[in-house]
């Protein structure tokens, strides 16, 4: 996920190319991820930004906006994915383009893009924003621009640690760890608390500052607390001044090693000799440096330790496991809902079997008694029960007939075998 060096370097290009700039056209066909879940539109931006001057172009921690001469003004968030490219310039890094086929860095707009503008005069600039995934937000704030940080959705967010360097303080950062009781990684991805670290920032923090990940943030001693305040400064202010491209990122940094988990041939140790480890808790991983990272006061109970080392052979497969584990879980959960329209299943087919059985039962209730417990009928009376009797014989061999002709095409009716009588349910039986 873009974080606060990525957007630097979009906030970067924005201010060389447009500022100062008239936006003569648009285009934003409507999303309703990108635009619609924050509350506008494709239409409503094209009507809110043609014909607007661009007057200055901002940034807090992983949000970033564009204020107009007129409002509404446009602000954004990269998501995952989301990036702005500038025609005729690179704005992205070098992976992103070695990725392209050839000729498709020179598409424009460029595929995936949610909207791109162009602006008058010459020579003429046009710019987009692109996210294949969709996880990034634009949306229009009403407001003067100079007020812009004090509504939705950047007044609910913290201090930029390099913007706000009058509020990101050492003492702020001091009271924030002392009054929360959480991970220290998930302090600093907090984002009401400070603006912009996501998980690698987080992780370079850490490194820097030699803490580790899963120490609750209010064990810290005073040295400590110090360590990582000035990791937080220098981390985030490196990255942006060297516009989040990580060729220019000092050796030294954890960056250049951390990306190979899982891989074969992949780093398992800094130059230094530093083993590397990964760690999970609440479904993040943190990559750190145990023989560095000591930890010095209380830890989540439930971290596991992953060696990079082992990765291939020993780390990943615990890992593997544990992942397993829990669809797993889901499965048994799964099996015994389904456990139940099985044992129906069962049940119904085993009722299937037994039907001809209880068939015969029933016509066997509904056969006269025995003779020796009825009186027996005389020689007239069984003649004429006899010849009333005749038609139900023909009846039921006529069906009988028929349900071997149904049997023979493999398509016999419990509903036929049923009312064919005794002999009928008698057959079925045996």
């Amino acid at each position: 996920m873009p974080e606060i060096a990525e957007v630097a370097r979009c906030v970067h290009f924005l201010r060389l190319h447009l500022v100062g700039k008239k936006i003569a056209k648009v285009s934003a066909p409507d999303d309703a991820n990108v635009f619609g879940k924050v509350g506008t539109s494709g239409p409503a931006f094209e009507k809110a930004v043609k014909g607007r001057k661009v007057v200055s172009v901002g940034s807090q921690g992983k949000y970033f906006w564009i204020t107009f001469d007129k409002p509404p003004h446009a602000v954004m968030h990269l998501g995952m994915t989301g990036w702005i490219h500038i025609k005729g310039d690179k704005t992205a890094y070098t992976n992103y383009y070695k990725k392209m086929k050839e000729g498709e860095a020179d598409i424009w707009p460029p595929k995936y893009w949610k909207f791109h503008i162009e602006t008058e005069g010459t020579p003429k600039v046009s710019a987009a924003f692109t996210d294949p995934r969709r996880f990034g937000r634009i949306r229009l704030v009403d407001c003067p621009g100079a007020d812009i940080r004090s509504h939705s959705p950047l007044k609910e967010n913290g201090p930029d640690p390099v913007v706000d360097v009058d509020i990101f303080t050492e003492t702020y950062l001091r009271q924030k760890m002392q009054s929360r009781h959480v991970p220290i990684k998930a302090l600093l991805l907090d984002q009401s608390h400070i603006s912009g670290i996501g998980n690698w920032v987080a992780d370079e923090v850490l490194y820097q500052s030699r803490l580790h990940p899963e120490q609750y943030c209010d064990t810290f001693n005073e040295e400590e607390m110090t360590r990582l305040y000035e990791a937080v400064r220098y981390v985030c202010q490196t990255a942006v001044d060297k516009l989040g491209d990580s060729d220019e990122f000092p050796d030294d940094w954890l960056f250049n090693y951390r990306w190979g988990k899982g891989s074969k041939g992949a780093a398992s140790e800094l130059p230094n000799g530093e083993k590397l480890a990964f760690i999970t808790v609440g479904g993040r991983t943190s990559c750190y440096a145990p023989g560095r990272q000591k930890k010095t006061g209380q830890v989540v109970p439930s971290a596991k330790e992953e060696p990079v080392e082992e990765d291939d052979d020993g780390g990943k497969k615990p890992k593997a496991a544990a992942k397993k584990k829990r669809p797993a879980k889901a499965n048994e959960s799964d099996e015994e809902e389904e456990e139940k329209p099985s044992k129906k299943a069962r049940g119904a087919k085993g009722s299937a079997k037994a039907k001809p059985t209880a068939a015969a039962k029933v016509k066997k209730e509904e056969t006269p008694e025995p003779a020796a417990e009825a009186p027996a009928p005389s020689k007239k009376q069984r003649a004429s029960k006899q010849a009333a009797e005749k038609p139900k014989v023909a009846l039921t061999k006529t069906k009988k007939t028929a349900v071997k002709k149904e049997e023979a095409s493999g398509k016999t009716n419990a509903a036929v075998v049923e009312d064919t009588g005794r002999r009928r349910s008698l057959r079925l039986k045996g």
